[in-house]
């Protein structure tokens, strides 16, 4: 806590006040942030940051990123949303969520400027705009050498864009999604994203599709900065591996760390995942280990391997050791995480058609290739009601023995009965085939997994994201799988119901 800062009241609930209700609505734009944020002494100037975009993909690489330069020796903010677990882990300092004290300390902080702002103009600030506030604030207390920051809703006009020139920007994979806010092609969403880019700042990007790719390749030339890409063709990933087995090839006191199952971020639970596979990957001729068991988590690795080679050449001390072993320790829940056993049981905040497809990809290499998975896997699906949830549908359909629906704890939640229509009517009879703007280039990469199912699955809703786990659960019966996927605002839920 800085000196003179206030003590929190007792009585006093930040996330209360962070949630009231007339303000969470989402109004894009930098006008309220930057104007509190003057008021509150601009606490962004005191701070760098890696500053993160993209459809895809974004927070696992904020939270490798975050993790290497921990290991680095650097006091490491990091801002994610949304929250999995508590609402803390939304802000960390060397992987620790906030304490309830410091999140009221800087809540009151804001809330004072915020109602002056009110005041003076008639407009109060956003939740999410409270949220960046009280982060930014939170990390200038706490001296962050650095603070990884992700956007939370396009980029251009996020809150998290009022930060000036970053130690560089990063684009994670272009995809289409909240398209009524965003854009409906992939170049719109990409010079959303692009937004980002400030002039000067190097710009470390994934090799997007071609329509995207030009956007950020323009965006990058005309403000000056340097683009890098990773080379995937030096990207070896190996079959996943037991690991008890990963951490006797491999010798890395990293992995058998993690395979002992202790806790990544502080008050988030243990990891099934950690225990049980480990997913190993060479990069430009360097090994890596990782605990994140998707099968695009390399790519994402590399993305940030990337990002910390233009890190050092901008003077940060990332010795060849403190970047394996932070991507070997990263932890980030609800990302084709293994959450229980008998059956086995995977979590995956897979939300829009991109997602699917990696989560299809991800079943695929863990269960022995496409034919071997057909037809094997019970999901416990929900999902929001502005999704594009037919193709998501589309691209799990070949692997799926039966599909409950559930509606999640979210204003904009699809009801449970909704979607099981949805399903009925993309599973019955035709072939079901992901198919979307991304697929060209995914299906190359294999990252889709098209067909029909070995047979109609059977379909059903359930009344809670609970009885939905429960429920697939039973049908599978111990020696099946079970995937509790379409949302992460109902990850936490599915967890705690374990």
């Amino acid at each position: 806590m800085r000196e003179g800062a206030a003590r929190a009241p007792q009585e006093f609930d930040p996330v209360a006040y962070i949630n009231t209700p007339r303000w969470q609505a989402s109004r894009l734009g930098l006008e309220r942030i930057t104007a509190l944020l003057e008021r509150m002494g601009r606490p962004q100037d005191d701070l760098r940051f890696v500053h993160v975009a993209g459809t895809n993909g974004k927070g696992s690489v904020c939270s490798y990123v975050a993790s290497a330069l921990t290991c680095a020796g650097y006091r490491v903010g990091l801002f994610t949303s949304p929250y999995i677990e508590t609402f803390e882990e939304r802000i960390r300092v060397d992987g620790a969520n906030i304490t309830r004290d410091d999140l009221a300390r800087a809540t009151l902080a804001v809330r004072e400027h915020a109602s002056a702002l009110e005041a003076a103009t008639g407009e109060h600030p956003t939740e999410f705009e409270l949220m960046c506030a009280v982060a930014l604030e939170h990390f200038r207390a706490a001296c962050c050498d650095v603070v990884v920051l992700e956007v939370g809703l396009g980029g251009r006009l996020d809150s998290t864009n009022v930060i000036d020139a970053p130690e560089m920007s990063v684009i994670c994979r272009v995809g289409l999604d909240h398209t009524a806010l965003l854009g409906s092609t992939l170049a719109e969403v990409a010079g959303e994203k692009a937004g980002i880019i400030k002039p000067g700042a190097p710009v470390v990007s994934w090799p997007q599709e071609p329509e995207a790719a030009a956007v950020v390749e323009r965006v990058a030339r005309e403000r000056g900065c340097e683009l890098v890409t990773p080379d995937f063709a030096q990207l070896e990933v190996l079959p996943l591996t037991s690991a008890s087995e990963g951490a006797e090839a491999s010798g890395s006191p990293a992995v058998a760390r993690g395979a002992e199952g202790a806790k990544g971020a502080e008050g988030a639970s243990p990891s099934v995942s950690r225990e049980t596979f480990v997913r190993r990957f060479r990069y430009k001729g360097a090994s890596f280990e990782t605990q994140l068991l998707g099968s695009y988590q390399p790519a994402n690795a590399a993305l940030a391997v990337e990002v910390a080679g233009v890190l050092r050449r901008r003077g940060w001390r990332i010795t060849d050791a403190a970047l394996a072993e932070g991507i070997a320790l990263t932890a980030w829940p609800g990302r084709f995480e293994v959450v229980a056993r008998d059956p086995l049981t995977i979590v995956d905040g897979g939300h829009n058609p991109q997602g699917a497809e990696a989560l299809a990809a991800s079943l695929s290499d863990l269960l022995g290739g496409a034919d071997a998975a057909r037809g094997r896997v019970t999901f416990a699906m929900g999902v929001l009601a502005d999704k594009d949830y037919p193709a998501m549908i589309e691209a799990v359909a070949p692997f799926a023995r039966a599909f409950v629906t559930y509606a999640p704890d979210n204003p904009r939640a699809l009801p449970a009965l909704d979607l099981a229509a949805a399903v009925e009517a993309a599973c019955a009879p035709r072939v079901c085939e992901a198919d979307g703007p991304d697929a060209p280039s995914a299906r190359a990469a294999g990252m889709i997994v098209a067909g029909a199912p070995a047979a109609r699955p059977h379909v059903e809703a359930a009344e809670s994201p609970a009885a939905a786990l429960a429920r697939a659960r039973a049908l599978a019966g111990t020696h099946g799988v079970v995937v509790a996927f379409g949302t992460l605002y109902a990850v936490g839920a599915i967890k705690a119901a374990l």
